[in-house]
């Protein structure tokens, strides 16, 4: 994960301080990419501890074309959590404490801190709970598997996924297998717009591999599950049409770290990578579309300790 270090350095040294939507400020820079073999070993980060079975469930979660977190809630994982309960406290349904602000009041007053995260829990607790609440308030808009799987056109429903497993089987030197997020239609309807918006397959010598473009890339937080759950991707995809992997080519639009990650960096640097873990899927001769999160692992992975940074809302 020698690229991913690298990228890091490389904002510390050269990155341009700017603002940013959530108020926290980042050091940013533009254009930049790394490639990994995934021949040579799953990139899942050691110089920290990586939560690899969130990984797992988010893109199974985007690969069954789910857009509500109470999917996510089930299988424990908080990563979009945050997201919906936004999006809830500023609806007329919700009569609570005021959350204005909350992502970075939580970083400042312990107070309310408190008072959030009892909110949060009780919001979690009605998501699982109440069907109806969940369909109303669990749901982040046309996200990410909505479009993977079931892009609204003129012309009908297209699920951009399936055709493109379609066209890598019995076309396999296209230069159109892509599939994109960015819903210029839907955007504005979605709880955030997605960041890893487009990826195009690539066959070569009985290969495959993948380029993503992300518009905007959370280094320290995002990019190390970004870079692992595109490289499970390439595998379930690989297997799926009868192909070996290839390269993972992940090439960043504006890549920042935020300004309250910079120490966390800084003791992430301090460390020395280690063997990369290897991945391990029962597909039971099951398609992608049906597997779960328990037949997916890695083995070998004995990661550096986590290092905890507040995510920006």
């Amino acid at each position: 994960m020698k690229q991913y270090l690298d990228l890091c350095q490389h904002i510390l040294e050269t990155g341009t301080k700017k603002g940013d939507r959530t108020g926290t400020g980042t050091y940013s820079v533009f254009g930049y990419q790394m490639r990994f073999d995934l021949a040579q070993g799953f990139p899942l980060l050691t110089t920290k501890k990586t939560a690899f079975r969130l990984i797992v469930s988010e893109l199974l979660w985007f690969i069954k074309g789910d857009t509500n977190i109470r999917t996510l809630i089930q299988e424990r994982n908080g990563i979009w959590d945050e997201w919906a309960f936004e999006r809830y406290v500023n609806s007329a349904a919700y009569t609570g404490p005021d959350m204005t602000d909350f992502g970075r009041r939580v970083l400042k007053d312990e107070e309310f801190a408190t008072i959030y995260k009892a909110e949060l829990a009780s919001f979690k607790e009605k998501i699982l709970a109440d069907e109806e609440f969940a369909k109303q308030h669990g749901d982040l808009g046309p996200v990410y598997g909505k479009q993977w799987r079931a892009w609204d056109s003129a012309n009908g429903v297209i699920d951009q996924l399936a055709q493109v497993i379609d066209s890598i089987k019995h076309n396999p030197d296209s230069r159109r297998h892509i599939v994109t997020a960015w819903n210029p239609a839907e955007v504005d309807e979605m709880a955030l717009p997605p960041c890893h918006l487009l990826f195009q397959f690539y066959v070569a010598d009985g290969k495959l591999s993948c380029q993503l473009y992300q518009r905007s890339a959370d280094v320290f937080l995002g990019v190390p599950f970004n870079i692992a759950s595109y490289a499970l991707l390439i595998h379930l995809i690989a297997h799926e049409c009868g192909l070996e992997v290839g390269e993972f080519v992940h090439t960043l639009g504006d890549a920042h770290l935020y300004q309250n990650h910079i120490d966390q960096v800084h003791e992430q640097l301090a460390r020395e990578p280690k063997e990369l873990p290897t991945l391990k899927v029962n597909y039971n001769g099951r398609s992608i579309f049906d597997l779960t999160a328990e037949d997916i692992s890695i083995e070998g992975y004995d990661p550096h300790p986590r290092i905890k940074a507040p995510i920006a809302v």
